[in-house]
């Protein structure tokens, strides 16, 4: 048995992430968190052509409304970081952008509660 017989060439449709990314580093975390909403920048009539397929993919899914990080991944399955560059890189073209998540609801008041609950009684019994 020769060597060649057991190796296994790469598929021809596999980029690699630097080549994707143009090198470029990842973006804060504070700029782009998981459950950071991102969405296509409105009052862009036209898409620029210099993007690359990549962007124009990820600037198509956005344009839908606001999708989070972690969402944006999951659609386009490219690897988290991967997709974080290239948000980061659309957000300073101007094409996208970003809004905090939605503040979490504060906890209602448990002796609130138990008010409401003992007048419901006294009335419904």
């Amino acid at each position: 048995m020769t060597g060649q017989e057991g190796w296994q060439s790469e598929a021809p449709e596999l980029v690699r992430p630097y080549v994707i990314t143009k090198g470029r580093g990842l973006p804060d975390d504070g700029d782009l968190s998981l459950i950071t909403l991102v969405t296509a920048a409105a009052g862009q009539p036209q898409r620029p052509s210099r993007l690359s397929p990549e962007e124009q993919s990820l600037l198509d899914l956005c344009s839908a409304g606001y999708l989070s990080v972690a969402e944006i991944a999951g659609h386009t399955r490219f690897p988290l970081g991967v997709v974080r560059i290239l948000l980061a890189s659309l957000m300073e073209g101007g094409h996208l952008m970003t809004r905090p998540p939605v503040a979490r609801a504060r906890l209602a008041d448990k002796e609130i509660l138990e008010e409401v609950l003992n007048g419901l009684r006294a009335k419904f019994g």
